[in-house]
């Protein structure tokens, strides 16, 4: 028995010291590299950015981007939410359809007969097309209509069919528009009933990201990559940026052309401010909206945005300092523009290196079983591997309370306890998108098509608690 299972026994734990010795380094790696942003966000905690212009809030008609494909089932609810909460706000809601989805045209023309603030623009081809193109045949028809009304908007506000937009959200990007080409709000998931674990899970990642990583590229002047949902640009920023793209702001080659039009402004040199402040009501000035609460829906919405960011987007964007057109850094800011897009780009080396490290402790339990059963020689773990496994230890207590504490800071007390173990499906989630992401990224370097594969939205993604969102200083 011992001879026919000593290469059993020689394959099993060989490979585990082996994957476990790259899990442990790259584990270290990316904790020291979180631990050091932590540490930034820490230092910078007490400066209080710049308040909001002191001049006259920017005046004008701010136009409103709504891209669809078949969002029949909550485009209605939305519009109709997004009306009553801007009621008396001069705005205008542009919702780009395509004519192969009549479902969405039948559930929105009703609303565009009866509110001039509504207008529904047909895109020329049938959809899906890319939400890029979509948001450019938007903007095409927002310049259709100021050379047929004598008149410019003053900036554009971008959201999706699922959002709960905030009643002070308009009056906040009239002050801070003033003096920055781009504005973005935080985005608050929803976690819904019966959803804590998949949809529980982007809440966490939401609230970390939008309360430190977004914070402290803010106070840093760093480029604010946009999030698609709760953005506003000034109507000149997507102006400059149609001159360079030959007439359409957004890329309509990319899945992530909200990211990219973020990182391009800041390229040029643009100003960009993240805001979190409270309205008048006392509640925090966020956008909300509805994520997939189904394990293969996120997958799909995650292999998008690593598919966008971290692959086509390196493509796209290069790294800050080597773009022909942008403006000259002191070497100081450049190199930590790169940190900053690094931390962007590091998923599917993360992915890698989590799966390297569950196979790692799966193997290292069979070994362990070998030996209590087959007699197999014991694991031995040298001096090395005990520091890396104790430090990592520490890094995974440190990343777990800060995971915590920006859940409950967000969502209160009972959100934060389940944002510790809601970190073991956000890794099994990124890494199943890591590997449909490569999947994505290869198909559009053969084909050189980009397809919007777009989160499917459910009627019953609306049925939800939203737990209390306190804000704290930040």
């Amino acid at each position: 028995m011992a001879l026919s299972t000593a290469w059993l026994e020689w394959l099993v734990l060989g490979a585990s010291h082996e994957l476990m010795l790259f899990a442990s380094v790259g584990i270290l790696l990316i904790g020291l590299d979180d631990l050091f942003f932590d540490a930034l966000w820490l230092a910078t905690r007490g400066e209080r950015s710049r308040s909001a212009a002191t001049r006259p809030p920017l005046d004008g008609t701010i136009a409103v981007f709504i891209p669809a494909w078949d969002e029949h089932r909550i485009i209605a609810a939305m519009l109709r939410r997004s009306l009553a909460a801007w009621q008396g706000e001069d705005v205008r809601i542009y919702i780009g359809c395509y004519p192969n989805d009549a479902a969405t045209l039948f559930a929105i023309s009703p609303l565009v007969a009866a509110d001039r603030r509504l207008r529904l623009v047909v895109n020329e081809r049938d959809g899906p097309t890319t939400k890029g193109d979509n948001l450019n045949r938007l903007w095409a028809a927002l310049g259709e209509d100021e050379r047929a009304e004598g008149m410019r908007f003053a900036a554009i506000v971008l959201h999706d069919a699922e959002d709960h937009v905030h009643p002070g959200e308009i009056a906040l990007y009239r002050r801070y528009l003033v003096d920055h080409a781009m504005v973005q709000i935080p985005v608050v998931p929803i976690i819904a009933r019966g959803a804590r674990w998949i949809g529980g899970h982007y809440g966490d990642e939401f609230a970390e990201a939008h309360g430190k990583e977004m914070v402290v590229r803010s106070r840093l002047g760093m480029p604010l990559p946009s999030a698609g949902v709760g953005c506003a640009l000034t109507r000149h920023t997507l102006a400059l940026l149609a001159i360079e793209r030959g007439g359409d702001p957004f890329r309509c080659n990319s899945l992530t052309e909200d990211y990219e039009i973020g990182m391009v402004i800041g390229a040029y040199g643009l100003s960009a401010r993240f805001v979190d402040e409270t309205g008048a009501t006392g509640e925090r000035v966020v956008s909300r909206g509805a994520f997939p609460d189904r394990a293969d829906a996120a997958v799909r919405q995650k292999a998008r945005w690593i598919a966008g960011i971290a692959l086509a987007g390196w493509d796209h964007l290069g790294w800050p300092g080597s773009r022909r057109g942008a403006v000259a850094e002191p070497p100081g800011r450049t190199w930590l523009a790169r940190w900053m897009l690094w931390r962007d780009r590091r998923a599917p080396l993360a992915a890698l290196v989590v799966l390297a490290a569950y196979v790692g402790l799966l193997l290292t339990a069979l070994g362990w079983a070998g030996r209590a059963i087959l007699g197999w020689d014991a694991t031995i773990v040298g001096g090395t591997m005990q520091m890396l496994l104790a430090l990592n230890a520490m890094l995974l207590v440190w990343r777990l309370c800060m995971r915590s504490l920006f859940a409950g800071r967000c969502y209160g007390w009972r959100e934060a306890a389940w944002a510790v173990p809601r970190a073991f499906v956000g890794n099994i989630m990124a890494i199943l998108a890591a590997r449909r992401a490569l999947v994505i990224y290869g198909r559009m370097l053969r084909s050189g098509e980009v397809v919007w594969d777009k989160t499917e939205h459910r009627e019953s993604d609306m049925a939800v608690e939203v737990a209390p969102a306190p804000v704290a200083a930040r």
